[in-house]
């Protein structure tokens, strides 16, 4: 069995038929990762106990001829942001060196109820603040693709592990575009959820009102299918929306012509890479031929949304990270004399460059006197921004854009200009801010054979519809 071409679907058929067991899979998966990530770098920790254990549990319902659970067996892989009882938790930061989590986070606690086994916990950029996985406290990620070239961030681990086919499926969180972009940099799909629509309990916050848990997988029919396992209302997560879960996998063969997709002339303008703008003006050009009717529409805010989300985001992590303080989690420094030395010292030693950019820009915004000329206001331009998206849904099924405006960046090419950094978002922040769900799918390569991402923005809760046509796009990508 060649495990680089099994995706969620066809490794759960495997187990259920008894063509492998799901020990031996797992065991297959350990040890691509065992040859293939020392050059990527992909993993934090490994969970091969608990993962093992998992599979024999697999097994033997299996010998006892009882009916398996859903995901029997199919070995996936967590952004390490999310909690894992009785396994190192770090959100890519040394501040969380050594701690070990006393519980399971929601979604991955559902995963694993639903038969699947994790493999393990995957690098990100320190507490998912970055957009090249270069800001993790431990080491970079390389792209699968480019060894010289980012995976994205912040779950670039993640895409890079699903790309390199160390794992056949993972989560990832989105906060600014975190699933998507690294999604569109490594040739995978990646799906963003609509806030609410997967609790967040067990996962280390970044931004609270903007944090989403979702998954990057190798297909979109595959994404259908964790989601449903993931998503639903969680009484331990008062966000979590008590709105119904369709059966994605039974809708996402359902007719999508007729429906009327809206391209944002605002995405399509400067700054724009030219291959990229060829790449995603031909899927667009593919979904029209499949059956969409193409409609220009104007979404006038955007170029509010990058400064809008540095404020929000910023004031937010301020506030989260105000935990890590050296008394009740993780690191605490060894050299202070005094207690204000080990406030101090502890959080200097433990977060990296980027987490302290964010936190000092986060609580000048939230300070006396600047409250309201930057929170405030940004709250309002948030709220512009998600009338933007209503509007818009009013007279379109689902809108199109390019995921990042370039393919993969080289390492180290944007570490010294944070702004530049920061604009590799733009296309994805605004549905952060507005909460509404986003994918990102493969629509083509640059000249170096770079993947380029095409994004589907949809109307809250309704996820069925970007899915739909995310697979048709898909079907008639690759049947062309």
């Amino acid at each position: 069995m060649d495990i680089d071409l099994l995706t969620v679907a066809s490794a759960r058929t495997a187990v259920l038929e008894r063509q492998t067991s799901a020990v031996a899979l797992a065991e297959s998966f350990y040890k691509k990762i065992a040859s293939a990530d020392e050059k990527i770098c992909a993993f934090l920790t490994l969970t091969r106990e608990r993962a093992l254990e998992k599979a024999a549990h697999i097994d033997a319902i299996a010998d006892r001829g009882d009916p398996l659970p859903p995901l029997a067996g199919v070995p996936i892989a967590i952004k390490d942001v999310m909690m894992m009882r009785g396994v190192r938790s770090t959100a890519g930061s040394k501040i969380l060196g050594n701690f070990v989590s006393p519980y399971d986070c929601t979604a991955v606690a559902r995963l694993e109820v639903a038969g699947a086994v994790v493999l393990g916990k995957t690098n990100c950029d320190e507490f998912a603040m970055g957009s090249s996985n270069e800001n993790s406290g431990y080491y970079p990620v390389h792209n699968p693709r480019d060894l010289a070239r980012v995976p994205g961030g912040s779950s670039g681990g993640s895409a890079a592990a699903v790309a390199s086919c160390m794992a056949i499926a993972a989560l990832g969180s989105d906060t600014g575009g975190s699933i998507r972009q690294p999604a569109s940099f490594c040739g995978v799909v990646g799906l963003m959820p609509t806030y609410g629509r997967v609790s967040r309990y067990g996962l280390i916050a970044f931004a609270s009102s903007l944090d989403h848990i979702g998954p990057l997988t190798k297909t979109v029919k595959d994404a259908a299918i964790l989601l449903r396992h993931i998503a639903g209302r969680d009484p331990l997560d008062s966000t979590s929306a008590p709105m119904p879960v369709p059966d994605y996998e039974q809708e996402i063969g359902k007719p999508i012509q007729g429906l009327r997709l809206g391209v944002p002339k605002e995405y399509f303008g400067e700054g724009l890479d030219p291959e990229v703008r060829a790449a995603v003006e031909a899927a667009i050009q593919k979904m029209a031929q499949i059956g969409c009717e193409v409609v220009p529409i104007s979404l006038p805010h955007t170029r509010y949304a990058i400064p809008t989300y540095y404020v929000i985001a910023t004031a937010e992590a301020s506030s989260n990270l105000a935990r890590f303080d050296g008394v009740r989690y993780g690191f605490r420094s060894t050299q202070a004399r005094t207690l204000s030395e080990m406030y101090r010292l502890s959080r200097d030693q433990g977060f990296g460059a980027e987490v302290k950019r964010r936190i000092l820009l986060g609580t000048y915004v939230l300070s006396a006197g600047y409250y309201d000329a930057y929170y405030l206001k940004a709250q309002r331009v948030r709220t512009l921004l998600t009338r933007d998206f209503e509007q818009a849904f009013q007279s379109v099924d689902a809108i199109v854009t390019p995921t990042s405006p370039t393919p993969a960046f080289k390492l180290g090419e944007k570490s010294d200009d944070p702004l530049a950094m920061y604009l590799a978002d733009i296309y994805t922040v605004t549905a952060d801010l507005a909460g509404v769900p986003g994918i990102s799918v493969p629509c083509g390569e640059s000249k170096d054979r770079l993947p380029i991402g095409l994004q589907i923005l949809g109307r809250h809760f309704d996820e069925t519809t970007l899915i739909r046509l995310a697979h048709a796009y898909e079907h008639a990508r690759l049947q062309a």
